[in-house]
C-alpha cells in the first residue's frame, strides 16, 4: 500500500495538489480567452491528473468523491475533474486507443466551457432553470466546441464528442460497433449523469453513489449500461470517499475499492448511538460482517469526520 498520507502534512500536501489542479482549472474554464496556448495548458491539467492518480487511485478517488458530495461551490470544475477522472479509468477499462482515451478525457474537462459561470450558478441556485437559463444549457455543447476551435483546438475527435454528448439518438446496441465520435459521446454522456447525480445542489441533495450507478446501469440503451457497467468495475458500487451504512447500524467511509464492487474496504467512524469513534476502526467488508447495508447521501452525515486520519489509517494497512 502507498504511504502518500502517513501524515497529516503528507495529506494536506496531497490535498493541496488536488485542490490546486481543481484552482486551476476552474481559472482556465472560466477565462479561456486569457490563457496563452489553451491546448497545451489543458494537456498538462491532464498529465498532472494522471500523476496524482499513479500516486494513489483509491486516495485520488476518495479526494474526488468527497469534494463532489460535499460541497457545490466551484462546481462547475469540480465537476469537469471528476469526469476526467472517471473517463481515465473507463478509457483503460474499455482498452481505448491512446488517441481516444486523450481526446475523451480532454472533452470531459472542457464540455461546460461554454456554460462555466452559469453551472457554478446552477449549483447553487435553490430554484429550477430558467428559461434563459434552459436555452443556454441546451446550446452549451455547440457553442463549447465552437469557443474550442476559436482557442486553437484542431482535435476534431475531442471537438465532435463536445458536441454530441448530449445527443438523443439511436445507435448501434454495441459500444464496440460505433464510430469513434459517438462512442466517447456515450461514454462522456453516462459520466456526466453519474458525476452530477451524486453532486449536491441548493435546491436538491445529490443521490448516494449506488443510487447513481443503479440509475446508470438501467439506463434506456445498451450503450449506457455497458459503460455503467464499467463505472461499477472501476469505481465500485461505493467508491471511496463516500459514505455507507453497515448492517450493524454503524456509519463508514469507504477507503479502497476491493476486487468485489460491493465489498470495498471502510473506515467506521460511527457507531450505534451516532458518536464519532476516535480513532476510525478499519474493516474489510469482503472479510464478513458487519456488511453493507445501503450507500448513504453525504447531507445525512452530520458528524465531521477527520479525513486526513482515516487516509492515514488506510495507508498503514
Amino acid at each position: 500500500m502507498s504511504l502518500i498520507v502517513a501524515s497529516e502534512d503528507e495529506y494536506e500536501d496531497l490535498l493541496g495538489l488536488w485542490s490546486d489542479l481543481e484552482s486551476g482549472l476552474g481559472l482556465v474554464l472560466s477565462h479561456p480567452d486569457s490563457v496563452q496556448e489553451f491546448r497545451l495548458r489543458i494537456g498538462q491539467y491532464d498529465r498532472w491528473m494522471q500523476d496524482l492518480l499513479q500516486y494513489d487511485a483509491d486516495v485520488g478517488l476518495y479526494l474526488l468523491f468527497q469534494l463532489a458530495i460535499n460541497s457545490p461551490v466551484g462546481y462547475s470544475a469540480s465537476h469537469a475533474l471528476v469526469c476526467a477522472v472517471l473517463c481515465h479509468l473507463i478509457s483503460a477499462d474499455f482498452e481505448l486507443p491512446k488517441n481516444e482515451r486523450d481526446s475523451l478525457v480532454c472533452a470531459a474537462l472542457t464540455m461546460n466551457i461554454a456554460m462555466t459561470a452559469l453551472q457554478d450558478e446552477l449549483a447553487t441556485q435553490h430554484s429550477r432553470p430558467s428559461a434563459e437559463q434552459q436555452v443556454a444549457i441546451r446550446a452549451h455543447a455547440a457553442k463549447g466546441a465552437l469557443m474550442l476551435a476559436d482557442l486553437g483546438i484542431t482535435d476534431s475527435l475531442w471537438l465532435e464528442t463536445i458536441q454530441l454528448h448530449h445527443k438523443e439518438d439511436d445507435p448501434g446496441p454495441d459500444l464496440g460497433e460505433l464510430i469513434p465520435p459517438h462512442r466517447l459521446a456515450h461514454i462522456l454522456h453516462v459520466v456526466d449523469r453519474y458525476a452530477a447525480l451524486i453532486s449536491p445542489r441548493q435546491s436538491r441533495e445529490g443521490r448516494s453513489a449506488t443510487e447513481s450507478a443503479k440509475s446508470v446501469i438501467h439506463g434506456s440503451a445498451e450503450q449506457e449500461s455497458a459503460v455503467g457497467e464499467s463505472l461499477v468495475r472501476i469505481v465500485g458500487l461505493c467508491p471511496p470517499g463516500t459514505f455507507v451504512q453497515l448492517d450493524d447500524e454503524e456509519v463508514a467511509v469507504v477507503t479502497r475499492r476491493s476486487p468485489s464492487p460491493n465489498l470495498p474496504d471502510v473506515a467506521i467512524v460511527i457507531d450505534q448511538k451516532g458518536d464519532l469513534i476516535r480513532p476510525p476502526s478499519l474493516h474489510q467488508t469482503s472479510c464478513g460482517r458487519p456488511v453493507i447495508s445501503s450507500a448513504l447521501v453525504a447531507a445525512t452525515v452530520q458528524e465531521r469526520i477527520n479525513h486526513h486520519l482515516v487516509l492515514q489509517l488506510s495507508a498503514r494497512r
